[in-house]
């Protein structure tokens, strides 16, 4: 198979994409792909080079009409990920003590009483997604911005209009849906930051009003409001999508490899380290993009200024060269150079979070249940944002 016969919304691709992606690394580290019009980094030494190459941007093109799609163009246009240098920075730095390790460890006991909270509502037949895993980080960064926790199910719902057009071959549908819910989500934010201006709180919106409404060394302002709504709805959605699907994919592989779940259970491998391999092996983001802001050579090939490179991140973490045994799930496997929080300028904020979240998600619902097991586990019907519809599980509690 040559890249360009390669189909990205094949259904048989998107049930299980590591046999094709194996193909491709096999035919060289970047390949043109003609029907995206794209260059495709499939290796672990491509992605890494793409994703710290300062050759390599991440730059916004509106979607078109733009008219129509401004509300979803508004909210990316004035996102941290959407921006480079000196956007990117001011940014960045804004939000960076709120994410830094010292404060999320802060958040801990919070976190592990909500997830035992939640943990101990869980009877047999629940869906382990629906109950537990996707309310949960909502919950979590809904705390931390001050948000109402009943909401979850707006956000969420909202959250998931506008990551669909993530996807390849996206329809009028669900462009029309992503509109929707910019507008409404961003309508929410708008209300909830009118509030905590006349009525502050001790949250991240609060802080993140007074970064707007301060000024900076230069005399002017930090943040613009379209940039501050734009901020916490990107906080939302990949606090949400990243963690759900990082559960339901780690989650589903560990049950996959009983030997492996002896091993975390007994606590001979700790969660911690476990965890890393729940990443790597069935990664939950599988493509990002970059586009050439320079012309720029990535292993021996040209690639021009304008021209867009799809780092390929679950080709890159089943690399031989950079994994040994990378087909095999081994929860022990240390180092662990995964690609699934990026890496370089825009490696992800919230990955000491996330990191959080997850390893008390697991430990939690492992030392309650003795035995997990699948009885549901039908696949979400995308690729770039992988992982399940639903996880409906048999659940014993341990002794």
């Amino acid at each position: 198979m040559t890249a360009s016969q390669l189909d990205l919304a094949d259904p048989a691709f998107v049930a299980d994409p590591y046999p094709a992606l194996a193909e491709l690394r096999a035919a060289g580290d970047l390949l043109w792909h003609e029907p995206s019009g794209r260059w495709l980094a499939t290796t672990h030494a491509a992605v890494t080079q793409v994703l710290r190459d300062r050759s390599f941007g991440r730059l916004w093109t509106d979607h078109e009409p733009a008219d129509v799609m401004e509300p979803f163009n508004t909210l990316h246009r004035n996102q941290l990920m959407e921006n480079e240098p000196p956007e990117h920075t001011r940014m960045r730095r804004l939000l960076a003590g709120a994410f830094g390790r010292g404060h999320v460890e802060r958040l801990r006991p919070g976190i592990e009483s909500l997830a035992a909270e939640m943990v101990a509502r869980l009877v047999p037949g629940s869906d382990l997604l629906a109950d537990f895993a996707e309310p949960f980080p909502v919950f979590v960064i809904a705390d931390l911005l001050g948000f109402p926790r009943a909401d979850h199910a707006l956000l969420r719902d909202w959250s998931q209009a506008i990551v669909h057009m993530y996807e390849s071959d996206v329809d009028e549908p669900t462009r029309a849906a992503a509109v929707r819910a910019s507008t409404d989500f961003a309508a929410y934010v708008r209300e909830i930051v009118e509030h905590r201006r006349t009525s502050p709180g001790d949250d991240l919106v609060t802080d993140l009003i007074a970064a707007r409404d301060g000024a900076g060394p230069d005399g002017g302002q930090k943040l613009s409001d379209d940039e501050l709504v734009a901020t916490v709805v990107l906080l939302l959605n990949a606090g949400h999508e990243a963690s759900v699907n990082t559960f339901g994919n780690g989650l589903v592989a560990l049950l996959a490899h009983p030997e492996q779940e002896a091993r975390v259970r007994s606590g001979e491998v700790d969660v911690a380290t476990a965890l890393e391999e729940l990443i790597r092996f069935d990664a939950p983001l599988q493509l990002f993009e970059r586009t050439a802001t320079a012309d720029a050579v990535v292993d021996g090939q040209v690639v021009r200024t304008g021209e867009v490179v799809a780092c390929l991140m679950g080709s890159a973490n089943r690399d031989p060269v950079a994994f040994e045994d990378a087909d095999a799930f081994v929860v022990s496997r240390d180092p662990n150079p995964h690609v699934g929080f990026g890496m370089g300028l825009h490696f992800c904020l919230g990955a000491p979070l996330a990191r959080l979240e997850l390893q008390i998600s697991l430990r939690t619902l492992l030392a309650r249940f003795g035995t997990i097991e699948l009885r549901e586990s039908p696949r979400r019907p995308t690729w770039v944002l992988r992982g399940y519809e639903s996880l409906v599980c048999e659940l014993s509690e341990a002794p």
